[in-house]
């Protein structure tokens, strides 16, 4: 029964042009990134990071870097932007979290 949703699902899929689940996966790529931003502004103007967790960030971290591997193996140009972009937000909030986390101990 479950095999029979999932190809019904694929087909409904595969009935979409390829531009519509093109703009799906840019808006979706555009609103993950774009999140990463108010953190980051955020944790810069308070000059703390307290509340975010350290082994969250790094495996986060681990796993874009991943990504954009796997983006670059496969050339897909949206996945190596948009996991390139991420990963420069996500380790620049890492950098600071590290940096005042220094100074208050």
């Amino acid at each position: 029964m479950v095999l029979l949703e999932e190809s019904l699902i694929a087909a409904l899929f595969h009935l979409l042009p390829r531009w519509v689940l093109d703009g799906i996966g840019s808006v979706a790529a555009v609103c993950t990134t774009a999140s990463f931003v108010p953190q980051l502004l955020h944790v810069w103007q308070r000059k703390s990071a307290r509340d975010i967790s350290l082994a969250m960030f790094l495996l986060f971290n681990f796993g874009l870097a991943c990504w954009l591997i796997y983006g670059i193996g496969i050339g897909s140009v949206p996945m190596i932007a948009a996991n390139g972009i991420t990963l420069l937000l996500a380790l620049a909030i890492l950098a600071l979290k590290l940096r005042y986390d220094r100074r208050s101990s």
